[in-house]
């Protein structure tokens, strides 16, 4: 009996011991993707250009993890025009190298799976293609151009938007390679069928001086799907949005969404603009800029702000600048607050009464459902359901509703005084 504790214990160090070394070899995918826009060959030495991935989860699995090697390094760099491709995987070791019967994942599979074929996989090959970028010029239409003051060379910088579609040639390639991008920085992303026609695409670029020529630099992108509206009207849904990290917290998500805005408002065919689940971040871009472009209609004036939300901003709002009555509500909600005084006891009471109207109806809709579950629901069955329904933890969460509202449109009317 001694003996087999003995083996026993040892079997249980021993396995420990594997864990922990094989441990070793477990990598974040986030850390281990290296990626670069390049537009000098020394960039490829130069960390600084190096930026990761927000997201790797829908290639790598939710913990975002692989197994079977150390110091893992994923490369994937970009010309910073055309987008062409280096991939290339490095490791100071592989599990398979020192362990039996264990076997390292598959990494190159998983990329090769949304990176389009034709990829460099040597620096030699990469640089070539990139002394090739002074030939790439934008696909599309230019329909806007726009400058922005870099302090750190001290000068502006311009940059151009376009609007593109399938016909543009050398467009479907790129799109390939561009669309790559979504899976490291959009949390859901998905790529989406380039072979329907209702698909429009908008582009920004930086244009840049290298060796006395003008070359291009791809700075992000949006999507936008042309639904139809019977009987003749279309109702165009943003999909995709996406500024590099390089280029980010610079104003470009602005400029492309009021442009793509812009373009819309111009069209008689056009119903209204609206957005595929949209996140966090580009509901308050939206906000931004709806509200910058709706502030000098009449109906938006501020004595008629602080008579409330009516009718008239609905139908200016939707006929002037295709805004649907959910937004137009939201700017009128952030300009009121611009012009309201909330140090007055009065005014500061009659914003939060107009706003908690709007917040309150989901609650006022539990209320009804229970009304509802009372005639119907045994005792024990409303008990529980009541217990869901706690009226004071629902006024908590209304005015902490309130108070994130504010803070956010307070951030909006911040930057909108600084443009």
């Amino acid at each position: 009996m001694a003996g087999f504790g003995a083996v026993e214990k040892f079997l249980v160090e021993y396995k420990s011991a594997m864990e922990k070394k094989l441990a070793e070899y477990k990598c974040n995918t986030n850390e281990a993707i290296q990626l670069k826009l390049v537009r000098f060959a020394e960039d490829l030495d130069n960390d600084s250009t190096t930026f990761n991935p927000e997201y790797s989860h829908q290639i790598f699995g939710d913990d975002e993890t692989v197994f079977g090697y150390k110091g893992l390094k994923i490369i994937l760099y970009y010309n910073a025009g055309n987008l062409s491709t280096l991939f290339r995987i490095e490791y100071a070791s592989k599990v398979s190298e020192n362990f039996d019967c264990v076997e390292a994942d598959d990494v190159e599979s998983k990329i090769r799976e949304i990176i389009p074929p034709g990829f460099c996989t040597n620096t030699d090959d990469f640089i070539s293609l990139l002394e090739k970028e002074v030939n790439f010029k934008p696909f599309g239409t230019l329909l806007h151009t726009y400058s922005v003051h870099n302090k750190e060379v001290g000068e502006n910088i311009t940059y151009e938007i376009y609007k593109a579609d399938m016909t543009c040639t050398g467009f479907r390639e790129y799109h390939e390679r561009l669309q790559t991008f979504l899976m490291w920085f959009i949390e859901t992303a998905s790529f989406i069928d380039v072979d329907d026609e209702r698909w429009n695409y908008f582009l920004v670029f930086e244009k840049y001086n290298k060796d006395g020529a003008t070359l291009f630099a791809t700075v992000g992108y949006m999507t936008v799907y042309n639904y139809y509206v019977y009987p003749d009207k279309t109702r165009p849904r943003v999909s995709q949005m996406l500024i590099l990290p390089p280029f980010q917290g610079e104003g470009h998500g602005a400029q492309l969404f009021e442009t793509v805005h812009r373009y819309y408002i111009s069209s008689p065919i056009v119903l209204d603009i609206t957005a595929e689940d949209p996140s966090e971040s580009y509901v308050k871009l939206r906000d931004f800029v709806l509200v910058k472009l709706c502030q000098d209609l009449p109906c938006f004036s501020p004595d008629k702000l602080m008579q409330g939300f009516n009718q008239d901003m609905v139908t200016e709002a939707q006929q002037k600048l295709k805004i649907n009555k959910q937004h137009a509500r939201r700017v009128y909600e952030i300009l009121r607050l611009r012009v309201t005084d909330m140090g007055d006891a009065e005014q500061s009471r009659g914003y939060r009464l107009d706003i908690k109207r709007r917040l309150i109806g989901p609650y006022k809709k539990k209320q009804r459902d229970l009304a509802k579950m009372r005639r119907c629901l045994r005792p024990e069955e409303l008990t529980n359901q009541m217990n869901q329904i706690d009226i004071s933890m629902q006024h908590e969460q209304l005015e902490e509703s309130f108070q994130q509202l504010v803070s956010d449109y307070r951030r909006i009317i911040e930057r909108l005084a600084q443009a």
